[in-house]
């Protein structure tokens, strides 16, 4: 199923350069474009390199989630969509995931974009269908972009602020306005517009959930569910789009189907006794441990690992500073002294990762060393309103020798803790003015991260500090989440090659009380607002990297998470029954590329007993 995600990163750079098929005037028409650098494809591309034209279609792949989910409106902040649901719905375009910064057309045969970048127009192709058979059309792409503005997820709003105009200009042809030309990628990111079927939402409520079955365009429709326990997928037999050469070799399996089941623990399990197909594994100890059972001893289950150049972003505990207990930078500074990084990756991870320093990780745009003397003209303007550290010193989050001894780290912990106005009392941390005890709460959605949680909290009691460990379920997890109802989570924010828009709903100040945002941390500084739209009108690759990097200082001086740690391979294991293209993409699993060989699907059932 083609990845569809809520909240799309486009891999985007800030120059778009387009295969042209004509140019009028100011004005380029093409089949795709890049941000920057020329399109690997051309006009007349076949397929996707990292795809089989050839790969057979048939079969069942079963595939599991943990939680639940309660509706299949993955477009709103209520409810929780099942695992697969994006398979449903299409773009204007679709990325390349072995380019960084290419988009191509799916609805949209082709993309004009004047020289100025002021607006970009998509000319959509006249055989692109809904399930239902009927056409999409302009008042479809315009619906879909007023709908989700006006009641869908918070982060749309943010996104498309600098559109100013959306209209039809044919019966095929559709074009958005920009504000103005500084948002190089905006071009790229309205391709990147979910399409929905205007005369099907107009007569149901877009801003509630719903477990009727919603009319998409993608390669698979909801054949069959049972809502929290399992969904299943079947794969349009008349798919409109099935020959585009986006697609060829994708989209290969005739019936997927998820099961959910309560923790990651019992789904392993499940997977070894051949309940489900395929697994990707994010546990280090269980990639360590966990697949030694016979079947893989035997060969009918391979365990593999696959390189990626897909940035990592950042994973991290994420302290919210809405919360008077870390709204104290220097509080939060002293609580990362007291996770050890590498007593975990020792005795927890089996030394499988890299800690994680920057929020832009395994990129050119992470900030290390010294700033450049591009940085420091950037932030040149705001050094009465930033660390001056920034500028003399490397950010490296704090480390330790992997023994458990982390005196030193305590030592530091507690004098930046009694500079911001706490002291240690009978083996309390307490306020020096109230007296109230430093006690907070780690917000879990999976028992897998309590072995890391249990560690860190012992050695926040050896500072006077009590933290509770909580993990609920993924339907309660999400509310507390969406209500900023929290006090420290853990939590991802990936980052593609290119960051633009999304940097506001992760880091904005407008966006750190509106609910459903990804400003977990609550942050609110003017100087990361600036940098955030100096990102976004950045002109040229060069440019983006300074600004990004700047970017990159300002929110590490603010301790506002914990740093975790990265891995730059997926950790898959599956049921011998599968054939992948040889050529793998940089930048995705690409198990949508997948394919059930026949003879070993049978000759694994043979020796299964099936």
């Amino acid at each position: 199923m083609r990845a569809f995600f809520l909240f799309t990163l486009l891999l985007v750079s800030n120059a778009p350069t387009f295969a042209t098929e004509q140019n009028n005037g100011n004005v380029t028409v093409g089949h795709g474009m890049s941000m920057y650098g020329d399109l690997k494809y051309p006009p007349n591309f076949k397929h996707f390199e990292y795809a089989n034209p050839d790969a057979p279609k048939g079969g069942t792949v079963r595939l599991a989630d943990i939680g639940t989910y309660d509706s299949f409106n993955p477009f709103i902040i209520k409810g929780i969509p099942p695992a697969g649901i994006g398979g449903l719905f299409e773009t204007l375009t679709v990325n390349s995931d072995d380019e960084a910064f290419s988009v191509y057309g799916l609805i949209a045969e082709t993309i004009e974009v004047p020289e100025d970048r002021t607006w970009v127009a998509y000319q959509l192709r006249s055989i692109a269908r809904f399930h239902d058979g009927t056409p999409i059309t302009p008042e479809d792409v315009i619906f879909s972009f007023e709908i989700l503005k006006e009641k869908g997820n918070p982060f749309y709003r943010s996104y498309y602020e600098n559109v100013t105009k959306v209209e039809k200009v044919d019966e095929h042809k559709v074009k958005f306005t920009f504000i103005n030309g500084t948002n190089k990628e905006l071009p790229l990111i309205m391709g990147q517009l979910p399409i929905l079927s205007k005369a099907y939402w107009s007569t149901r409520e877009f801003d509630k959930t719903t477990l009727e079955a919603p009319l998409g365009s993608g390669a698979y429709k909801i054949d069959t569910f049972e809502a929290g326990r399992f969904v299943v997928y079947k794969r349009v037999p008349d798919y409109w789009g099935a020959n585009l050469p986006v697609n060829l070799g994708q989209e290969n399996f005739d019936t997927i189907r998820y099961d959910y089941y309560r923790d990651s623990t019992v789904a392993l399990q499940a997977f070894k006794a051949g309940e489900y197909d395929f697994r990707s594994e994010s546990t280090a100890k269980d990639w360590a441990t966990a697949y030694d059972f016979p079947a893989v001893k035997t060969g009918l289950v391979i365990k593999e690992e696959i390189t990626h150049e897909i940035p990592t972003g950042m994973q991290a505990f994420f302290f919210n500073t809405r919360r008077p207990l870390f709204a104290d930078p220097k509080v939060r500074e002293a609580i990362g002294y007291l996770f050890d990084f590498e007593w975990s990756n020792k005795n927890l991870f089996y030394n499988a990762y890299t800690r994680t320093d920057s929020f832009f990780s395994n990129s050119e745009l992470a900030a290390h060393n010294l700033p450049s003397a591009e940085e420091q003209a950037i932030l040149e303007p705001f050094k009465n309103k930033i660390p001056e550290h920034i500028f003399t010193t490397a950010y490296q989050p704090p480390s330790s020798d992997g023994s458990g001894n982390i005196r030193d780290n305590i030592r530091k912990a507690l004098g930046l803790l009694t500079d911001a106005g706490w002291e240690f009392k009978q083996n309390r941390l307490v306020n020096k003015t109230t007296g109230k005890p430093f006690d907070f709460e780690i917000l879990l959605d999976s028992p897998a991260f309590e072995r890391i949680s249990l560690p860190f909290a012992k050695n926040l009691e050896r500072v006077g500090i009590k933290a509770t460990i909580r993990t609920v379920d993924s339907s309660q997890y999400k509310n507390r989440l969406d209500d900023f109802d929290f006090d420290m989570i853990v939590a991802v924010v990936g980052q593609s090659l290119s960051p633009g828009n999304e940097q506001r709903d992760y880091w904005g100040s407008n966006k750190a009380d509106i609910k459903g945002t990804r400003n977990y941390a609550g942050i609110k500084d003017p100087v990361i607002d600036a940098l955030i739209e100096q990102v976004i009108a950045a002109p040229d690759r060069a440019s983006l990297i300074a600004h990004t990097r700047a970017l990159d200082r300002v929110l590490l001086s603010g301790y506002y998470v914990i740093p975790h740690w990265h891995i730059r391979t997926f950790r898959v294991a599956y049921w011998n029954k599968f054939m992948h293209p040889n050529i793998a993409p940089k930048y995705g699993l690409g198990f949508n590329t997948w394919w059930i060989d026949k003879e070993k699907a049978q000759q694994l059932d043979a020796k299964r007993g099936k």
